[in-house]
């Protein structure tokens, strides 16, 4: 007799188990479909994910993948950094800049195409842009006071992510600009071969600077919201690492 329930029990526990995790695998998916079509929405919406600034680009699309790396952790937001590097390889093939070639191999100027290292700029930076914010945050809350770690939620650690994930982005694109295309980009912006690694530093400044200064405010604006446990909680947001 108590075979018999106790196997009735482990049956209904673990029947009870994968409906919970079918569930949240499907929320997970639609969450992130979600978390992606916002993605979409800012790339191909012109002046909102990606401002032209004649020579390139600039972006704000790094801030929902941040946000998206913060609450779903770095295995979603890996996905949704593709998703964003696939619409810069989109926007550059359909819609260049004289620099396009940077990002797509589809795209010439004069002489110069672009290659292996495009797709390398396009797609990597991107990637990490949905998993350095995480680690980051979680680094920040685990040296944080107690009540701050029970809580989940640190401003210092959300602002530190925002700003970690912006850079991310930036830094690794230009450097890797240098690395792979350092005499077609000074030829593309009429510059020395030999100046051209300063003129990289100016664009991370021009660009680079106020992108990472906004998306740590709006990371720690966002993220307050999303990180609350009772928000979470209702939303069925669960990251892969938990906190």
């Amino acid at each position: 007799m108590n075979n018999s329930t106790n196997s009735n029990m482990t049956s209904s526990n673990t029947a009870t188990g994968a409906k919970t995790g079918g569930r949240f695998s499907i929320l997970g998916m639609v969450q992130v479909a979600i978390f992606g079509a916002i993605i979409c929405l800012m790339a191909f919406t012109p002046f909102l994910g990606y401002i032209p600034l004649g020579f390139t680009r600039a972006t704000i699309i790094h801030i929902p993948v941040i946000i998206a790396s913060l609450v779903m952790g770095p295995k979603k937001g890996a996905v949704l950094g593709f998703l964003f590097g696939l619409t810069s390889f989109i926007n550059n093939t359909m819609n260049p800049t004289p620099t396009s070639f940077v990002f797509t191999p589809f795209y010439s100027l004069g002489e110069v195409r672009g290659g292996i290292g495009s797709v390398i700029i396009c797609f990597i930076p991107r990637i990490l842009v949905g998993v350095v914010p995480y680690f980051i945050y979680k680094l920040v809350l685990r040296l944080s006071g107690e009540e701050t770690r029970r809580k989940g939620v640190s401003n210092i650690g959300l602002i530190f992510a925002g700003v970690a994930g912006a850079l991310t982005n930036t830094l690794l694109v230009m450097n890797l600009i240098f690395v792979f295309f350092r005499e077609a980009y000074a030829a593309a912006n009429e510059v020395a071969v030999s100046a051209v690694y300063t003129f990289i530093l100016s664009v991370i400044g021009i660009n680079g600077v106020p992108e990472a200064v906004v998306a740590g405010v709006l990371t720690l604006l966002i993220g307050k919201v999303f990180l609350k446990k009772n928000v979470r909680e209702r939303l069925g947001l669960k990251n892969d690492l938990g906190y």
